[in-house]
């Protein structure tokens, strides 16, 4: 279910105008009951901005009832403003957000009731072609609703094109700390295999010069023979540090693949001595960050994810912690059938339960 995220969003602005508009032509004036009218108007916007203004978690509740309101009110206006007035309008804001929060059927099926109430208010109040002015109207809802789908329809576009640039700057990471550990390690290499060995081949070299008895009493020699001997003890040094790796830099990756997403935000506890030298490890760990990232945002709408790695002998645990509400049990789809077969195929285990506050957890252990 999505919505509407804050009050500068031009739909809601669009509606808040509209709804002034509407207001300000409902021939209050000209009515027997203009308090009664200015009371359902006032209702009608607060219950419009209530499913964009209240907490997050009150919205599987409060959404359909605000809607719900905004459709009594709007239908109360239609029956007591003379000759209608401009209040059919907020029918038309009404569907637009139906369009924008609801299924398909739900809206199609909420606009036909509303549309049949309509034209019985409307012949009821006198209209003398109540149906071509039902189907005015319906025209601007049909326009609306139209708008809301492909607003809709962006907002889920930008949403997967988020998840799939995080996923590509995360590989990128990875990929990245890959090749600076491949190269590390091929200079190693050279160093070892070409300078080490003529470094070696020096000090022999020195060593037999030094037994001539004409060059042994020369300090030239023996400064020569200890800077070769340091130098190769430095080089031999140099090669083990640069052969000893701390890992790939799974902090990187892992807020590069949070970074482009707006919420939940990521919180790592990653153990110090935590090292992962397999990019296959690497890559399941990622990969399931990135589903609880998914399905954080998607179906438990949490605020934040909490990531904790840690190192237990030989096996890494891993466990992925939310602080929302996932809505009835726990149904296995595509993204977690794939993340249990991913660490299934490296030897590992997961399971996914629910706190006792409804937070979405995954546990998993793999081998270090």
């Amino acid at each position: 279910m999505l919505r509407l995220r804050a009050p500068q969003e031009p739909m809601l602005l669009a509606g808040l105008v509209t709804w002034a508009a509407a207001a300000l032509g409902l021939r209050v004036e000209e009515s027997t009951q203009p308090a009664l009218m200015w009371t359902l108007a006032a209702i009608y916007l607060v219950a419009f901005l209530s499913a964009d203004l209240l907490p997050r978690r009150w919205e599987r509740w409060v959404l359909p009832v605000a809607l719900l309101v905004e459709a009594v009110c709007a239908l109360a206006l239609v029956w007591l403003a003379p000759r209608g007035g401009t209040a059919p309008v907020l029918l038309v804001v009404l569907v637009a957000q139906l369009a924008l929060v609801m299924p398909a059927r739900v809206t199609v099926a909420a606009v036909a009731v509303l549309n049949i109430a309509l034209y019985l208010l409307l012949r009821g109040a006198g209209y003398s072609e109540p149906l071509l002015v039902t189907t005015l109207y319906i025209g601007f809802q049909a326009f609306a609703a139209l708008v809301a789908h492909y607003a809709r329809t962006a907002e889920a576009s930008r949403d997967a094109l988020a998840r799939v640039n995080a996923d590509l700057l995360a590989t990128r990471a990875l990929l990245a700390d890959t090749a600076r550990g491949n190269e590390r390690l091929r200079v190693a290499r050279e160093l070892h295999d070409v300078a080490g060995h003529k470094l070696t081949a020096l000090t022999l070299n020195l060593r037999l010069l030094a037994r001539d008895p004409a060059l042994a009493a020369r300090t030239e020699l023996a400064t020569s023979r200890r800077l070769a001997t340091e130098l190769l003890s430095d080089l031999r040094g140099l090669v083990a540090a640069m052969r000893h790796e701390a890992g790939l830099d799974l902090v990187t990756a892992l807020r590069a693949l949070a970074a482009p997403l707006p919420r939940p935000r990521l919180r790592l506890d990653i153990g110090d001595d935590v090292q992962v030298h397999d990019a296959a490890v690497a890559d399941a760990i990622l990969r399931t960050v990135q589903e609880a990232l998914t399905n954080a945002a998607r179906h438990a709408d949490a605020d934040q994810l909490t990531v904790s790695l840690q190192r237990e002998g030989s096996r890494l645990r891993l466990r992925i912690d939310d602080d929302g509400r996932v809505r009835g049990p726990i149904r296995e789809g595509n993204g977690l059938a794939g993340m249990r077969e991913r660490l299934a195929g490296l030897g590992g285990t997961v399971s996914v339960t629910t706190g006792t506050a409804g937070a979405l957890r995954i546990e998993a252990e793999l081998p270090a």
